[in-house]
Parts: C-alpha cells; structure tokens; sequence
C-alpha cells in the first residue's frame, strides 16, 4: 500500500505540472520554480536531449516514479527516442548513447552520489567535450531536477507500481 501523501496537491488545477504539485501549496516561491524550470530548458546551453538525458539519471537515482514516467516533448522533438531513454540505467557505458551523452549521465552521477569524486580522468574527458559554460548548464539542471523530485518523493504518496510514460510540454509560465 502506498504511502500516504504528507502534502497533497492544490484543490485547483492550473494545468501547470509545478504549481499543480505540492510545490504549489506555497505560492511565494512556486512561480520561481517554475521560472528556473523555463530557465533551465529554454536558455541551456545543451540540446533538450542532454538535459531529458541528466533528468532521468536523476530520477531513476532518486526513485521519482511520476518523474520517471515523464517525457517532455522538446527532448523527443530533439531526439530523444524511447528506446534510447531506456539505454539510462545500469550499464549505460556499453549502450549505444553518445559518448556525449554517457559522460553527462557520469557528470550526473558524481552529482547526486558525490559531488567532490569527480576523478580527475573524468574531468578531463569532461573538459575535452563541455565547455566549462557546458558543464555549469548541466549542474543548474541537474539541481533543479534534483530537488525537485526530491520534494515529490518526499511529500509521499507515491504509486508502488511504474506509471505509463507521459509525454509533456516542459512548464515554463508562472501562469
């Protein structure tokens, strides 16, 4: 049986993914959320692919059934195929990814496991791929999507069971 929800959503809904969460029981600081949310897809300086990519390291890390679940459009319109979001997991370094895209999943892993164990070979091959500018862009989405799909499991009520994959436009208005 699932656990109960320790906040539940708002009564209303706005049709935004963000407010429509618990996050937007506290309305002074949802529509920065959900600005950094807009920031962070619509000014990256990676593709939509790399950020769908670092999103769902995450959430397969943090265990966020409903971000796991998701799929937003602009990585898809990118490129980002179904079967090459389930190439994600475990032995993501033998799969057919990009080199580009298993060093942003090892980026992602050093971020949300240990943030200083970044080896120095990694940082090398990091350098030689990203620019420093690059890099940055991937960690301000990777703490973006980190906390927020920390908040989601910690408010509970998640489903114990996988949802179906749900494709979505990225929320990127506070309205």
């Amino acid at each position: 049986m699932p656990a109960k929800a320790r906040a539940s959503a708002p009564a209303t809904r706005t049709g935004n993914v963000i407010r429509d969460s618990a996050l937007g029981l506290v309305p002074e600081t949802v529509d920065a959320v959900i600005a950094l949310n807009g920031a962070v897809w619509g000014d990256s300086l990676v593709s939509p692919t790399l950020l769908e990519v670092v999103r769902l390291r995450n959430a397969r890390t943090v265990n966020c059934v409903f971000c796991k679940a998701v799929r937003y459009e602009v990585a898809r319109a990118d490129g980002l195929t179904e079967e090459r979001a389930q190439l994600i997991d475990a032995n993501y370094q033998a799969s057919a990814l990009t080199p580009r895209e298993k060093l942003a999943i090892s980026l992602a892993d050093c971020y949300l496991g240990f943030p200083a164990g970044v080896t120095p070979e990694l940082a090398a091959r990091l350098a030689q791929e990203f620019s420093p500018a690059e890099i940055a862009s991937l960690l301000v989405a990777l703490m973006t999507f980190n906390f927020t799909s920390r908040t989601a499991v910690s408010i509970g009520g998640m489903p114990e069971d996988p949802l179906p994959i749900m494709l979505l436009p990225v929320a990127v208005t506070t309205d």
